[in-house]
């Protein structure tokens, strides 16, 4: 459903649904119910300035009853946030596509506590692009290339090849260049298949019994010796220093949460400086001078517009990979 609202500084109005019945009279009684504990002013002051409005824009004021409306939508009041010390780069824009570089640590849409400071609002202002929609999602942790639709008359032409698996898209990452204790060695290249699983109350995806929904192919490309301080890479979050590394080239044939960190953790190689997997670790500040070393080098597909294959590639270097490169 689209909101009558505009995006403002980048950001979609919030949308709400409203209850069908319930102890509530008014509209406005439901969101005191909601988040009157946080700002009852604010709420107020916003039905009163007619700042919150149902299907087709039309304002609400203090008295419109609940039944009225659906959904209503609004602009929340967004705290401010500190930038982070991170650049996106664009590989190429065009009237339907915008394609990016995105760096660690910036997330690709906003949510939690990052809202200015993600991918897609960040772009949105800065190239005056409202419309502005990402096609697929990086995690916040992982780099590289990123699609973003431009133009809200051929955004379906572009969802339908993600939807049909029409995307081929390929990862690369650091890891130990052989499997952690009391793994097996692997004989690459390897393809993983398992049955992941993934609660929005847990941090963590998990791996269930049952017919495989995720695959990924890995393959090793090269090994090398890493700096940077004492630790055993392939545990989570730790450094590379000491022991022998490896650049793989991953090539997920589904899209799974964390479906490549799993899978390479699955393996006894987990990446350098992944924080969740095989192993969670404690909340920590972010670390720039420590990504997780895992990036989004291309995705190819034939244009749906053109009817062309084309391919992206990112213009990044996993920095583990960096030292070992004249």
């Amino acid at each position: 459903m689209q909101s009558p609202l505009p995006v403002r500084d980048g950001v979609n109005a919030t949308r709400l649904r409203l209850p069908e019945e319930g102890p509530w009279d008014t509209a406005m009684d439901y969101m005191m119910h909601r988040w009157g504990h946080i700002d009852p002013q604010g709420i107020e002051d916003r039905f009163d300035a007619g700042e919150i409005v149902g299907e087709g824009g039309i304002p609400l004021d203090r008295s419109t009853p609940l039944r009225d409306h659906t959904f209503i939508w609004y602009y929340r009041t967004l705290p401010p946030e500190t930038r982070l010390p991170v650049e996106l780069s664009i590989l190429h824009q065009d009237h339907h596509l915008l394609v990016v570089d995105k760096p660690h640590f910036l997330p690709t849409t906003p949510g939690g506590t990052y809202i200015q400071e993600s991918a897609l609002v960040r772009l949105r202002n800065q190239l005056d692009l409202p419309d502005l929609i990402p096609m697929h999602r990086l995690d916040r942790m992982t780099a590289g290339v990123l699609l973003f639709s431009t133009n809200p008359q051929t955004r379906g032409n572009y969802q339908v090849l993600f939807e049909k698996r029409q995307v081929q898209k390929e990862y690369e990452c650091v890891s130990a260049a052989e499997p952690a204790p009391g793994h097996p060695a692997v004989d690459f290249p390897v393809v993983v298949r398992n049955r992941m699983t993934k609660s929005r109350s847990y941090l963590l995806a998990e791996v269930v019994d049952g017919e495989p929904n995720a695959e990924t192919r890995i393959e090793r490309l090269e090994t090398f010796d890493g700096g940077g301080p004492a630790g055993a890479a392939g545990s989570g979050g730790s450094g590379a220093g000491g022991r022998r590394l490896a650049r793989y080239r991953l090539e997920p044939h589904t899209g799974k949460t964390h479906q490549l960190r799993v899978h390479m953790a699955s393996l006894g190689l987990g990446i350098v400086n992944d924080a969740f997997y095989p192993h969670l670790l404690d909340k920590a500040p972010d670390n720039y001078a420590k990504p997780l070393q895992l990036l989004a080098r291309g995705i190819r597909f034939v244009d749906p517009i053109s009817g062309r294959p084309v391919e992206y590639r990112s213009a990044l270097e996993l920095s583990e990979v960096l030292p070992a490169r004249p």
